[in-house]
């Protein structure tokens, strides 16, 4: 998917917006854009999270190696050497990993300041409209309120996997349990919390704003 310019209009039924529906529709762009820097961070966090995995693994294999050698002072010596520059790689790859998460939790946030955005235009409208006309259409065929629950509904999904990973962060280092270690990368990848109604929420308001054409 390509980024979408909020500048930009796309063609629609109402090329020129102003006032709620123009907010609405560049926060529809600032979704998409969002969500696209998100997979990206995710791509990039899988394959390094892949990389500890398989350093851990290898360090806990040459323990169990080790526990069969007789330790005198010159194998002991050698060990350590042979350790230490995993660990400095492993240690490394983990500050890379805490960083991907950091821009994730930073992609929240802002997340969470768009869908507070969007729940004051919508307020705003009702406001200026009454109750009777709150439910007048910007675009198509949504009421306003609509794009309120439907950036509730987005923004939850990534927050629970934004927990989810910060669990999967402090853990996918501390653990030598191969299946374990599939289970956190699996999760990792496949992202349980943004199922397909989470992506499909998003592309129906792009639809409806005119960000995406039938």
């Amino acid at each position: 998917m390509e980024e979408l310019s909020p500048g930009v209009s796309t063609p629609s039924r109402k090329p020129v917006l102003t006032g709620s529906a123009r907010k609405i529709k560049d926060n529809a762009a600032d979704w998409h854009n969002f969500i696209l820097k998100w997979e990206r961070l995710n791509d990039d966090g899988y394959t390094i999270a892949n990389q500890i995995v398989n350093l851990t693994l290898s360090k806990a294999s040459v323990k169990e190696t080790d526990i069969t050698i007789e330790c005198d002072d010159t194998s002991v010596s050698h060990q350590l050497a042979n350790t230490a520059g995993p660990n400095k790689e492993l240690e490394d790859k983990c500050t890379d990993l805490l960083a991907i998460l950091d821009k994730m939790t930073h992609l929240v946030s802002k997340m969470e300041r768009l869908s507070a955005t969007t729940k004051g235009v919508c307020d705003l409208q009702k406001f200026q409209q009454g109750e009777s006309e709150a439910a007048t259409t910007l675009f198509q065929t949504w009421p306003t309120s609509r794009f309120d629950e439907v950036s509730s509904k987005i923004l939850e999904s990534y927050k629970q996997e934004l927990a989810l990973k910060e669990t999967i962060v402090q853990e996918i280092a501390h653990t030598s349990n191969a299946d374990l270690s599939m289970v956190y990368l699996s999760c990792w990848l496949y992202q349980p919390y943004i199922g397909d109604s989470t992506k499909l929420l998003l592309e129906s308001m792009l639809l409806e704003t005119g960000h995406r054409l039938l």
